[in-house]
């Protein structure tokens, strides 16, 4: 089976830092992009942050860009983001996501990230 283990959330206040981890398994884990999305209140879920298989390229929107980076580790499966100069409109359930072959999309649990102004 398929599954993604998001950790590393909490609280922080603004201009603070977090590093958030996916584990991975159920997949072979350095053939696919992995993918962080946000799930904040009364929003819709948003995508992060993205990093390809073994080209390593990422991806940021323009509100994290700078202040986010997303980096793999194939040897444990794991894929982090670290997250630096932390803002109140940061706050939500950070997901992380992987979209298979045959187009089957799984998600994580999320792990919850509160920045306090």
């Amino acid at each position: 089976d398929v599954q993604l283990q998001a950790s590393g959330g909490g609280f922080v206040q603004a201009g603070g830092s977090l590093r958030l981890s996916c584990v991975a398994s159920g997949f072979t884990f350095d053939d696919y992009a992995i993918g962080w999305f946000r799930q904040a209140p009364g929003k819709e879920r948003e995508p992060i942050s993205c990093i390809g298989s073994n080209d390593g390229n990422t991806y940021y929107p323009d509100f994290v860009k700078g202040r986010f980076t997303i980096s793999r580790d194939n040897g444990r499966n794991a894929v982090h983001l670290q997250m630096n100069r932390l803002k109140p409109d940061d706050t939500g359930v950070y997901i992380c996501n992987v979209r298979l072959l045959n187009g089957q999309a799984f998600w994580g649990q999320g792990t919850l990230v509160t920045v306090s102004s």
